[in-house]
């Protein structure tokens, strides 16, 4: 019994692990290339337009903007499938199992937010980074539990990726609030009765996607000329997605997120991590670091996130609303609130909706995150391996 309802976890655990590695290899190759005889070609690429449709109808968009709107909505739809199997039926679907990473999660996203507003409060055009460091990565983050196997107790990794959904959950609200571009009411109301449709669908319980899939293409190009970012239409399809809580039930969602998981984590993360980590680290200084941008993402990740997630969940435990994850202890809790501040692929989404309009602070913001990302990584490393070692020493003993 205990085998089968980990299992999903299991699955889930082993393919986030693999897809972090290949994430950092996707990062490290483009920031080799974008400092190499290469970086012309490889910024020009990204910025060279595909016609994609018939005729006259489709879209034109640079090779970084097809990437960033639309495999990014298929990333979304991916995310937004496991978060609502995780709310209807894993570890978020019981109050009481999700109270600690739901405290965890808010403390981990309001902490960063507070520290990068005080850091750029007397630089306005830099303000709408707020959201920047407030977002985890989960492959990468459970990519870095993955290096101490089993040392680190089952529990850990359940809370880690459920805060980090929580973190994704939360992403997605700021992404649809707060960095929605000029609306167009025709095409919003396009895209309220194509969803329309897809609840209807979903009522009457159809169990074959491609009819999801059509009016999906539709929902997605209404969203992207609405001016709500397209990635919000990969959020709206996977919550109409039917999911059937019982063992022997057939469920679309599951089947659907199985099928995908490969190409979101082997293709999609990675081709967006290659697209976007790349930047120019010539004329790079520590004075660079103290740029508004770049320090207030480097403290809101390195910093905030950890002290937003250990002082939140600690005292969500003192005061009864929450326990400590079994088997575990207050040094390995919190060295995974430090590695919580890994935010890399969703930090830098975010960064790029921030300035879309200001491109000039983009390097900023990936010295940022880049630096912030590593330090929460060795930091968050060290101290897991010290509290196993201690934990074996212990068993031994």
């Amino acid at each position: 019994m205990i085998n089968y309802i980990t299992s999903g976890f299991r699955w889930f655990f082993k393919l986030e692990a693999a897809s972090g590695i290949l994430l950092l290899i996707s990062a490290i190759i483009a920031l080799y290339i974008s400092n190499s005889n290469f970086s012309d070609l490889y910024f020009n690429v990204l910025k060279e337009y595909l016609f994609i449709g018939i005729n006259d109808f489709g879209l034109k968009l640079s090779v970084l903007h097809w990437i960033n709107d639309a495999l990014m909505a298929i990333f979304f739809f991916f995310v937004t499938l496991e978060i609502k199997r995780e709310f209807l039926q894993g570890e978020l679907s019981s109050i009481k199992q999700a109270m600690l990473p739901i405290i965890g999660a808010v403390g981990g996203m309001l902490i960063p937010a507070l520290i990068y507003i005080v850091i750029n409060f007397k630089t306005p055009t830099t303000l709408n980074g707020w959201a920047i460091p407030s977002a985890t990565d989960i492959a990468f983050s459970i990519g870095i539990l993955s290096l101490l196997g089993s040392r680190v107790p089952i529990s850990l990794k359940v809370f880690l990726t459920a805060l980090a959904i929580i973190d994704d959950l939360g992403a997605i609200v700021i992404i649809a609030f707060f960095y929605t571009g000029n609306l167009s009411i025709k095409y919003l109301l396009l895209m309220f009765v194509t969803f329309i449709f897809l609840l209807i669908l979903n009522k009457f319980s159809v169990r074959k996607f491609f009819p999801y899939l059509v009016l999906g293409l539709f929902l997605w190009f209404f969203t992207h000329e609405s001016g709500i970012h397209a990635t919000i239409a990969g959020v709206l399809l996977a919550a109409v997605i039917p999911h059937r809580k019982k063992e022997n039930d057939f469920s679309l969602l599951i089947k659907i997120e199985h099928a995908i998981s490969p190409y979101v984590a082997y293709f999609i993360m990675p081709l967006f991590a290659f697209a976007n980590a790349g930047v120019s680290l010539e004329g790079l200084s520590f004075n660079s670091l103290l740029q508004p941008v770049p320090l207030g993402i480097l403290l809101g990740l390195f910093v905030g996130k950890q002290l937003g997630v250990f002082v939140f969940s600690y005292a969500s435990i003192k005061l009864g609303l929450a326990k400590l994850p079994n088997n575990s202890n207050w040094i390995s809790f919190y060295a995974v609130g430090v590695l919580t501040g890994i935010g890399f692929t969703m930090s830098l989404f975010v960064g790029n909706l921030a300035f879309v309009n200001n491109m000039e602070y983009m390097d900023g913001v990936k010295i940022g995150v880049l630096s912030g990302s590593l330090l929460s990584t060795i930091v968050g490393y060290l101290l897991l391996l010290v509290s196993s070692k201690k934990k074996l020493d212990v068993q031994k003993i």
